[in-house]
């Protein structure tokens, strides 16, 4: 598969994660496998980060639209996370919800690419200034999972062997809820996210498929579209 058509069958997975969030109990199965699936498209979006980084012919604009759809998204995601605007009244006292998108979190994944990439200061200079944005990261859907797995693409990019043992040490302990919660089997569907390597791996050409604007524009457009829907559906309709 080329580019395009990884990003579509993760953006197809994104959205049967986000009907599971919204409909489907966590602890059933029919909700494990969902977000079982649900778990190939963050990574995946964090590989595609990496390279949209190496191609971008102005990683300045690259940057801008993340920048742009992650304040977008910022309604949207916290509709269908809570069921509120990011900013209400409650009795008379003003209240803001901090919590963002994916886009936020792949936007300062673009970010500590950058800083290492371009940087001019130091290596523990650099070092500090990713930590910097893994904080940053906290308010943000998969939080510094996302930031250290498109930075990690970025640095192996030649050397799968190294890439692939970064992402699953991160992965590893993106999976640690497993340990710590009553009803650990509600949490298998974190394992989906070991699904990736085998995704990029062996089914990625490494071609870009068709460069036409749709393609271009799709996730950005369809990602905080489809959160207000579901959060519509989820919170007024049904």
């Amino acid at each position: 598969m080329n580019r395009n058509q990884l990003k579509y069958l993760v953006i197809a997975a994104m959205l049967i994660d986000h009907i599971a969030w919204a409909f489907v109990p966590t602890a059933s199965i029919l909700g494990q496998i969902m977000h079982f699936i649900g778990r190939l498209t963050a990574p995946t979006m964090a590989y595609f980060v990496s390279e949209g980084y190496h191609y971008t012919r102005s990683v300045k604009k690259y940057a801008f639209r993340l920048g742009i759809f992650a304040i977008i998204s910022w309604i949207p995601f916290v509709y269908f996370e809570f069921g509120t605007l990011p900013i209400y009244y409650v009795n008379g006292h003003l209240f803001i919800q901090p919590a963002i998108g994916v886009i936020y979190t792949l936007f300062l994944g673009l970010m500590a690419i950058l800083l290492w990439d371009k940087g001019t200061c130091p290596k523990w200079c650099k070092i500090l200034g990713i930590i910097g944005l893994c904080i940053l990261s906290a308010i943000g859907d998969w939080a510094f999972f996302n930031v250290l797995w498109c930075l990690f693409f970025y640095i192996y990019r030649d050397t799968p062997k190294q890439k692939w043992i970064a992402y699953s040490i991160i992965g590893l302990i993106c999976c640690t809820p497993i340990l710590f919660v009553d009803i650990w089997w509600s949490y298998l569907f974190m394992t989906g996210i070991f699904m990736v390597p085998i995704l990029i791996q062996f089914f990625y050409n490494g071609q870009s498929g068709s460069k036409n604007i749709i393609n271009k524009w799709f996730f950005y457009l369809f990602y905080p579209i489809h959160l207000l829907l579901l959060g519509i559906l989820h919170w007024v309709i049904l």
